[in-house]
């Protein structure tokens, strides 16, 4: 592993509805090394993704933030807009879980791409044609001359897929943020994405923070994991060492809800807990579980810092 290149240091999340401020992350803590790529992984409403979202500068305007992310030492909370500009595209990028929803279905894909060139640098038209086509082959794409000029309905979701990569690496960002980009893929396909993402990173000695709630898939592209609930890191570490000896009770739950075909016919197991909404939610008194007959065993079990006084009948 290379240097660090992002550092997250005791980052708190809150929203603010109405009167009241609820926490939606807490105490995030954990860095990113050069040619490296750090996993996210969790339930939905764990916080992944609003995690990409404030390293990324586009928090709603009801959110309140303190702590640190530095990338490269350059101190990301409280940049203004025209630094968010500068920054974005050129030293960090965010890869899309739905390609058909973040490109402009009226707007040929290969300018799609060039517009990020427009907007960035001061190349011309050709040049901006020629670095299009280029990073359109880079990325898989075959017959890119006529892609270039293909409308994004006319493209597989995996053309697509790859069209949103071109966009986010053309500019040769640092730092990558995937949030879930292979959802929406069958699994040939998937397969392709991940080798893709994994050889971009290499390629151009970057780092990458893939979002995903599929450990499989985690396995397959992460050096590096984090396993997220209710807005904190419960457990975090390399990932050989998570998936053959998880230390907290919730990663071995989550690594235990993986389909297994040696198991065909038995039930699958699943976490009788669901993360709690953000109103729920008071700060200090995390995990904010609360508890019922059905699910009083596996709280226990999961997050044994809980004691009967302090939880809801």
């Amino acid at each position: 592993m290379g240097n660090s290149l992002l550092e997250v240091n005791n980052l708190d999340v809150s929203f603010k509805i109405g009167k009241k401020t609820y926490p939606a992350l807490e105490d995030i803590t954990f860095k990113i090394n050069e040619n490296t790529i750090v996993g996210v992984v969790g339930e939905s409403g764990s916080g992944k993704s609003l995690t990409a979202q404030s390293i990324l500068g586009i928090l709603p305007t009801n959110t309140e933030v303190e702590g640190s992310i530095k990338l490269e030492n350059d101190e990301l909370i409280n940049k203004s807009m025209k630094d968010w500009k500068k920054l974005r595209s050129n030293e960090v990028s965010l890869i899309f879980q739905e390609p058909m929803t973040s490109l402009n279905p009226l707007m040929k894909v290969g300018k799609q791409i060039s517009e990020i060139l427009k907007k960035h640098t001061n190349d011309s038209k050709e040049q901006r044609y020629k670095k299009t086509i280029k990073i359109m082959n880079e990325v898989g794409l075959k017959r890119s001359e006529n892609l270039y000029h293909s409308y994004p309905h006319e493209l597989s979701g995996g053309m697509r897929q790859r069209i949103v990569i071109a966009m986010a690496i053309i500019n040769n960002p640092k730092l990558i943020i995937a949030d879930e980009p292979t959802t929406a893929l069958d699994v040939t396909i998937q397969a392709q994405i991940l080798n893709l993402l994994k050889s971009i990173v290499k390629k151009r000695n970057g780092a990458m923070l893939f979002i995903s709630h599929d450990w499989g898939v985690i396995s397959q592209v992460c050096d590096y994991v984090l396993v997220m609930y209710a807005g904190q890191i419960v457990e975090q570490g390399l990932i050989e060492n998570l998936l053959n000896n998880p230390q907290h009770p919730y990663t071995r739950g989550l690594i235990k809800a993986i389909p297994d075909f040696r198991k065909r016919g038995e039930a699958l197991y699943s976490i009788p807990l669901r993360v709690p909404a953000l109103t729920e939610r008071n700060k200090g008194e995390w995990p904010y579980i609360k508890i019922t007959k059905e699910n009083a065993q596996c709280a226990a079990e999961i997050f044994p810092e809980i004691t009967k006084e302090g939880t809801k009948e």
